[in-house]
Parts: C-alpha cells; sequence; structure tokens
C-alpha cells in the first residue's frame, strides 16, 4: 500500500514542480492534490477489513446471515466511490494542464517561426498564463475550479449522509425476509469511533479544498473578468 502510495504521489509532484507552463496558484492546486491522496490513503487503512469487523448475535462470521445484514446495512458505496471521486479531482486540474500545455505549444509554434525567420536559436522559456489578456484561458480556469469544487461538495456528501450515519456505536437491527434467517439479528461494527475520525479528517481535508477554491473563483471574476485592478495587454509572458 506504501508502494502505491508512492506512485501515486511521483507524477503529480513531478507535473508541480514542472517549470514549462505556470498558471496562478498552480502549486497550490498540486499540493492539495497530494495531501488529499495521502489522507485518502490513511483514511481507507480502517475499512480494509469492514466485512470482518462486522458481527451479529448467535451467528457466525461468514454465515449468509452476516453477509445479507452487513449487505443491508452497508447500502450504499464507500471506498469505491471515495476513490472515484478523487480520479474526477485529479481530472480537473489535468483540464487546466491540458489547457495551458496547448497555449504553450501554440505561443511556441508563433515563437520558433519568428526566430527562424530572424535567424536565432531557440532557448528555453517559462511561459506565465495572463489572465488579463486571455478570457478563454480564465473561463477555462473557472471551469478548472468550479468542477473541483463541484466534486469535493459531492465527495463531503457522500460522506457525511451515506457513510457516517452507517458508523454508530450502537446494535442495528437486522430483520431479513425468508425462511432462511427469520429472527432480528442486531449487529455491530467494531472499531466505529476510527472509521469516523477517517471520514472527519476527508470531509476537513476536502472543506478547505472548497474554501480555498471558492476564493480563489471570486478572485478570479472580479480581478480578471470584472478587471478590477488592471492587466496586461499579451496574453503570455516568458521568462528566459
Amino acid at each position: 500500500m506504501a508502494a502505491a502510495l508512492v506512485t501515486g504521489l511521483i507524477p503529480i509532484l513531478r507535473t508541480a514542480v514542472d517549470t514549462t507552463t505556470t498558471y496562478k496558484a498552480r502549486t497550490i492546486w498540486f499540493g492539495f492534490l497530494a495531501v488529499r491522496l495521502v489522507v485518502l490513503f490513511v483514511s481507507e487503512l480502517p475499512w480494509f477489513k469492514l466485512d470482518n469487523e462486522f458481527s451479529c448475535n448467535g451467528t457466525l462470521r461468514d454465515s449468509l446471515c452476516t453477509r445479507a445484514c452487513f449487505n443491508k446495512h452497508f447500502d450504499r458505496p464507500a471506498v469505491v466511490a471515495w476513490n472515484f471521486l478523487f480520479v474526477l479531482l485529479v481530472m480537473s486540474v489535468l483540464l487546466m494542464e491540458l489547457f495551458s500545455g496547448h497555449l504553450r505549444a501554440s505561443a511556441r509554434k508563433h515563437s520558433l517561426k519568428q526566430k527562424s525567420a530572424e535567424g536565432q536559436a531557440e532557448a528555453q522559456e517559462l511561459m506565465m498564463l495572463d489572465f488579463h489578456a486571455s478570457k478563454t484561458a480564465v473561463l477555462s480556469y473557472l471551469l478548472s475550479v468550479a468542477l473541483r469544487i463541484a466534486v469535493e461538495a459531492v465527495f463531503v456528501y457522500i460522506l457525511l449522509w451515506w457513510n457516517l450515519p452507517k458508523m454508530e456505536n450502537g446494535p442495528h437491527e437486522c430483520m431479513l425476509e425468508g425462511p432462511i434467517c427469520p429472527s432480528l439479528q442486531l449487529c455491530v461494527v467494531r472499531a466505529a469511533p476510527e472509521k469516523r475520525m477517517s471520514i472527519f479528517a476527508m470531509a476537513s481535508i476536502s472543506c478547505l479544498v472548497m474554501a480555498a477554491s471558492g476564493l480563489f473563483f471570486v478572485y478570479c471574476v472580479i480581478h480578471y473578468l470584472c478587471n478590477w485592478g488592471g492587466g496586461s495587454n499579451t496574453a503570455t509572458s516568458s521568462v528566459l
């Protein structure tokens, strides 16, 4: 599992320190991705043996009645939903990476034509997207941030309204229909406080990401679309 965590962190950190193209708060978003991945990994640890930690009175742990009560109690996804939403979160960040890469390719092609005509050698440049001069860049950035907020909001909803109510300390009543398990079963989940803590940890980080994303969304609308504070007249700037 540790190897999987490191494997997941390497491409995120490598992309974050890539100096070919940058834009507003780029490092922050990749930093949040790295933190979210670590918190997700740590928070999933108490859930890996959930089926073994679910038991009912008067039945064996692996009995048909216990498994049926387990499926009835945990009727909504948890770990798979968390991982899928993290993939969507990564895609929301990569959306801006794809757009900035497209802008850099276009700018580099135009620069090569100019330097070829002037007989100059190509130089490695750092391109900083100028949101003041390109509304398309601003709208793409806002779309990326809005998707990030939406994914995190769905994630918090799943955590607090789907998963958290299933982690109560008290025994859970389970009445199954049919002749195989006719009696009332009382079931309990072991280490429920630890699982609740993992839910709160993930929800806290997601709320932090939503707050930061919301602030940047408002900042971009006010500063770039409403043009408060002025702006430059070029679509990109390059630093040798």
